[in-house]
C-alpha cells in the first residue's frame, strides 16, 4: 500500500521574506508524499517571485493566488483545494522537524479513533536561537487546570509502537481521548503543529470568518474536539517562530482575541452545554478571567467605561481578585488623569503580572502570533 498522501496548508501574507525557509521544512518530510498548498492572501510583496523562482519545478508545491481576506479565508481555500487522506496547518513562519508528518502518522495509525493529533513546539526568536525546548504549556496556559491523566484515556510510546523512527521521535509518549469540556478552559492546541484526518475536518467545516481579528484557531479546534477524540504527541515537532519585525503585538489585538474568546467559549456553553463535564466552579472561573482579560485589555487602550464593565462583570463572578480590583480603580478614575493612570496601570500590572498570567485562559498568554500571519 502506497503511503498516504498528506495536504500542507500554508497561508501566507507579505512573507517573501521567510516562507521559503518554511516550505523547505514541508519538502524535507521523511515522509515525503505530499502535496503542499501555498495560499498567498493578496501579497504586496515579492511572495510570488520567490516561489515562482525556487518552486516552479516541484510538483509537490502548489502556489493559489487570492484577494486579501485573511487568514481564516486563506486556510479555508486551502484545506477547500487539498486532495490529502491527512491534511496538515502550517504557519509561514515556523519550521517542522523532518520527522514530524511521520511520527504523527504513526501517532494517528494507533489511535484509529482520533481525528487529529497536534505536539509541543520549540520557540525560537528571529535569529534563530532557542527561547524554550517545550514551549506548549507556557503559551496555552490551559494546561495549568489539566494534567495528561486528566486529558486523556489512553496513551503510547513511540519507540514500542514505532520503532523506525528517527531517534527525536521515539523518545515521545502520545496520548489519546475526548477532550471537549477541557477545551472550554483554553485551547490546548497550536496550529502549525496540527494534522487532521479528511473526514474531521469536513465533519469540523471551515474557519470561522467572524473572528478575522483574532480568535479563529480556537474556535476551529474547540469544534475539532467536540467532534470526537484527539491525539497529542507530547514532544516537539517544529520551531515556533517568535520576534520577528512584522509580528502584530499592540494592545488592541488583546482586545480583539479577549471578545472572540468570551464569544467562543459562551457560545459553546449555550449551544453544546449539555456536552460538557466540567464542575461549575470551573465554568466560573473561566467566564471571570474572560471579562477580566477584557477589561483588562481595554484599560490598556484607555476604553475605561469599557474596561469597568467588564471588570464589574468579572468580579461579580469571583469578588476575590485583588489584581482587578486595583484595575477597577484606575479605570474609575477621571479622564483627567490621563497620564496618571497610564502610570499607575503600568506601576499595579508589572509586579503581579507574571504570576497572575497563569489565571489567564489559554486563550490569552500569546494569540496574537498563532491567529494571524506574524
Amino acid at each position: 500500500m502506497p503511503p498516504p498522501l498528506v495536504s500542507v496548508v500554508i497561508p501566507t501574507y507579505n512573507r517573501a521574506y521567510c516562507v521559503a525557509r518554511t516550505i523547505d521544512s514541508a519538502l524535507a518530510q521523511t515522509h515525503q508524499n505530499l502535496e503542499i498548498l501555498v495560499v498567498d492572501d493578496g501579497s504586496k510583496d515579492d511572495t510570488a517571485a520567490v516561489i515562482r523562482a525556487r518552486y516552479g519545478r516541484e510538483p509537490r508545491v502548489r502556489y493559489v493566488f487570492q484577494e486579501n481576506t485573511g487568514v481564516s479565508g486563506a486556510r479555508n481555500h486551502g484545506m477547500a483545494e487539498s486532495r490529502g487522506e491527512f491534511v496538515a496547518l502550517l504557519d509561514s513562519d515556523d519550521i517542522w522537524f523532518p520527522w514530524k508528518i511521520e511520527a504523527q502518522l504513526a501517532v494517528l495509525r494507533n489511535f484509529p479513533e482520533a481525528g487529529m493529533v497536534w505536539s509541543d513546539m520549540e520557540a525560537i526568536d528571529s535569529e534563530g536561537r532557542m527561547l524554550s525546548p517545550c514551549y506548549l504549556r507556557t503559551m496555552y496556559t490551559a494546561f495549568k487546570w489539566f494534567g495528561n491523566d486528566e486529558l486523556f484515556d489512553k496513551s503510547i510510546r513511540l519507540a514500542e509502537v514505532a520503532p523506525e523512527l528517527p531517534e527525536p521521535a521515539r523518545t515521545g509518549h502520545a496520548y489519546c481521548g475526548d477532550i471537549h469540556s477541557q477545551m472550554v478552559m483554553g485551547s490546548l492546541v497550536h496550529t502549525s503543529t496540527v494534522l487532521l484526518r479528511r473526514d474531521r475536518m469536513l465533519r469540523v467545516g471551515e474557519f470561522v470568518s467572524k473572528y478575522t481579528h483574532g480568535g479563529e484557531d480556537f474556535h476551529f479546534h474547540l469544534r475539532t474536539c467536540r467532534e470526537g477524540p484527539v491525539a497529542l504527541l507530547d514532544l516537539p515537532t517544529i520551531q515556533y517562530q517568535r520576534g520577528f519585525a512584522d509580528q502584530i503585538t499592540r494592545p488592541g489585538s488583546q482586545l480583539n482575541f479577549s471578545k472572540s474568546f468570551l464569544d467562543t467559549i459562551e457560545t459553546e456553553l449555550a449551544e453544546h452545554g449539555d456536552r460538557i463535564r466540567l464542575p461549575k466552579w470551573m465554568i466560573r472561573e473561566v467566564l471571570a478571567e474572560a471579562h477580566g482579560w477584557i477589561g483588562d485589555s481595554a484599560l490598556s487602550m484607555e476604553r475605561r467605561g469599557l474596561a469597568r464593565r467588564e471588570l464589574v462583570r468579572s468580579l461579580l463572578i469571583k469578588p476575590l481578585q485583588t489584581r482587578l480590583w486595583k484595575l477597577l480603580l484606575l479605570a474609575s478614575l477621571p479622564a483627567t488623569v490621563d497620564e496618571s493612570l497610564r502610570t499607575m496601570y503600568r506601576w499595579f500590572k508589572a509586579p503581579v503580572s507574571k504570576p497572575e498570567s497563569k489565571t489567564m485562559s489559554a486563550a490569552v498568554v500569546e494569540p496574537v502570533k498563532e491567529n494571524t500571519y506574524v
